[in-house]
């Protein structure tokens, strides 16, 4: 396996996470309200229209479920472009550039970024600083994130090791 190439890999994932969730956080805070902690969320909703938020409604699974099939997808070019050669190695680059983005999500975006940036704030939930800074609510859906991840790349890994 070509290390330069797996930590280009990790770095290009980086940034275009980092896209995937901000651009639209900044631009309407409410996309991404499902992952909001509940306490905010319930703010928010005393003053506007209820929208599906919980985990298993129909909005929020279209979305975790495309995120899933585009990080299946990728998880094979990755693989292939770092020059994995069976499923062992498919699955631990993919898990690996995996468990570094979902702790740069939690420790980084959530614990300092979403934290501290006002223009992610729900409307009407601006003064709700402490329950922004939960440190234990992000760091248990990073738990979450970790088990969901094994899908793909498992998945990703067994058609990669069929193809090469």
């Amino acid at each position: 396996m070509n290390w330069t190439v797996v930590i280009l890999e990790i770095v290009i994932m980086t940034i275009a996470f980092t896209a995937m969730i901000l651009i639209p956080l900044v631009k309407n805070p409410v996309w991404w309200i499902h992952d909001y902690p509940q306490d905010i969320q319930e703010e928010y909703f005393k003053t506007h229209e209820r929208v599906p938020s919980e985990f298993f409604s129909k909005t929020v699974l279209i979305k975790k479920g495309c995120a899933l099939l585009v990080a299946l997808l990728l998880m094979l070019a990755l693989a292939k472009w770092a020059g994995a050669y069976n499923f062992w190695s498919a699955f631990a680059l993919s898990y690996g550039i995996w468990l570094f983005i979902d702790w740069y999500d939690c420790f980084f975006l959530d614990w300092v970024l979403f934290a501290n940036m006002k223009a992610v704030r729900l409307p009407g939930t601006e003064h709700m600083d402490k329950a922004y800074h939960q440190k234990r609510y992000h760091f248990v859906q990073s738990l979450w994130g970790m088990l969901i991840g094994l899908l793909p790349c498992l998945v990703g890994a067994a058609i990669y090791a069929c193809i090469v």
